[in-house]
């Protein structure tokens, strides 16, 4: 059964005094929401639902699309980028002494505010790779075997110093809790390019050390309509719960139930126009498509033995990060839009050189291999891939590790219109902070650039909510025209 289309003049009218006794039960959402929503916005989800797949509010793009889909490589606690991508020979220089508090005065820190702080420098070497010549830690052979293909920015700066706004910033430009995720944005100006799985898909794995907890609010739609939100896979096991039918239930008895119940929504529907009960029904469906979908999607049987040990990959669905880098190929294959894998391994106050050797090992292999099987597979070029965490770490020790550190930090990117083979932006001669230059990258700036290279304004990409007009960069971001092909 296909879901009604949404007319926003019939939602204006199905709340008024008339009904409102009639509703009194149902409380004052629908009536909240009937003043609240932008009806323009209204009119485009209603008109797409008559459609099984959503399509997204922007036709035709505002500008040409370099990327269609996103891999989020999120590093979960915090990589240091001294020992990463971004050496520092004066600070590795100074080591153990005490740090100049020209550089700290009035800076905020985390946890080393009133104590003396002293140079931490860098317990890895450094080496340049490829043609390009970049210059990566040897913590990443794999990936200084990909440089040629790297775009690493060391100058962006973020403004949350503690794990959960840091990465609810990230991901959604805002520390406000309802606010909406980066991937629930873009799914919902782009629509996806699939039937059979949700357009937005989150992985998570754990490394031995530095583990922070991720929440569920990471991946949230916020107060955009649900069926936006990020939907998280599990990595052992069955990816989706109950993603077969209870014994003794076939699946035209299923197909029948969804059918009854996509009915009895249908009349709800016509009665109160409300977008989440157009949501409710075009999930149903989709629940019902993904008892095929989900267990072709991780049955990884047809993947050859050389794939399985390029990515790394010990026992396919073994919840590893290479296993997971492996599922997001064959995601992007299938036409999901965001990827999003976390990888919480990286919160190293204590006994960097342990954690971080043990966290890089997890992610370098696993992360050259995606890039490398993308291209071969024709699919780098419009992928956009974005390794990198929620701030980076101090350039003053915390005992054997590093404290959390919001004024520069490093990542990189690849694919989907990125200038290739090239490092944009820089930090002073400690690695403190980012240099206040025309290559300095605020987190809104990543965010107008991603949504730039999908072809879309990010002044323009908007939805009214309590009376205002909000998007992913708030009231910033510039595009980063230096780092686009």
């Amino acid at each position: 059964m296909k879901s009604l289309p949404f007319n926003s003049q019939e939602f204006q009218h199905s709340v008024n005094r008339r009904t409102f006794l009639g509703r009194a039960a149902y409380g004052l959402g629908g009536l909240a929401l009937a003043s609240l929503l932008d009806s323009k916005l209204i009119g485009s989800l209603g008109a797409a639902e008559t459609d099984q797949r959503w399509r997204g509010i922007i036709h035709p793009p505002h500008f040409p699309v370099r990327a269609k889909r996103i891999i989020h490589l999120c590093m979960a606690g915090g990589p240091s980028h001294l020992e990463s991508f971004d050496f520092k020979p004066e600070l590795k220089r100074i080591h153990g002494q005490p740090f100049p508090a020209s550089f700290t005065n009035g800076m905020q820190l985390a946890q080393l505010q009133n104590t003396e702080l002293k140079a931490r420098g860098p317990f890895c070497e450094f080496k340049k790779f490829g043609r390009s010549g970049l210059e990566i830690s040897t913590q990443f052979p794999h990936l200084g075997e990909i440089a040629d293909e790297l775009c690493v920015v060391r100058s962006l700066h973020t403004e949350q110093i503690n794990h959960d706004p840091a990465h609810a910033f990230m991901n959604s430009g805002s520390i406000i809790k309802g606010r909406p995720s980066m991937g629930a944005w873009l799914l919902y100006g782009l629509g996806a390019e699939t039937e059979n799985l949700p357009g937005f898909i989150v992985l998570t794995s754990a490394g031995k050390t530095g583990l922070q907890p991720v929440s569920a609010r990471q991946w949230s739609s916020g107060f955009l309509p649900s069926k936006f939100q990020g939907i998280q896979f599990q990595t052992k096991g069955d990816a989706v719960h109950y993603v077969g039918n209870p014994d003794g239930v076939c699946q035209s008895t299923q197909r029948q139930v969804v059918e009854e119940i996509s009915r009895l929504n249908g009349i709800l529907a016509e009665e109160r126009m409300d977008p989440e009960i157009q949501t409710r029904i075009s999930q149903y469906e989709l629940a019902f498509r993904m008892q095929t979908s989900v267990p072709e999607l991780t049955d990884f049987a047809k993947e050859t033995p050389a794939t399985l040990e390029m990515y790394g990959v010990k026992q396919p669905g073994d919840g590893s990060f290479a296993s997971n880098c492996l599922l997001a190929r064959r995601l992007a294959e299938r036409g999901v839009r965001f990827i999003q894998l976390y990888h919480r391994a990286w919160d190293h106050h204590g006994d960097i050189e342990g954690g971080f050797t043990a966290a890089a090992k997890d992610v370098d292999q696993p992360c050259a291999a995606l890039v490398k099987d993308l291209k071969q597979r024709g699919l780098l070029d419009d992928t956009l891939i974005i390794w990198g965490g929620e701030f980076g770490r101090t350039p003053m020790g915390q005992g054997t590790g590093r404290d959390h550190h919001i004024q520069a930090f490093s990542i990189w990117m690849a694919g989907g219109g990125i200038k290739a083979g090239m490092t944009w932006g820089s930090t002073d001669e400690l690695g403190y902070r980012f240099v206040e230059d025309d290559q300095a990258v605020h987190v809104h700036d990543l965010h107008a650039t991603m949504l730039h290279l999908c072809g879309v304004d990010h002044k323009r990409l908007t939805y009214r909510f309590q009376g205002r007009d909000f998007r992913l960069t708030d009231v910033s971001g510039n595009v980063v025209k230096g780092i686009i092909a």
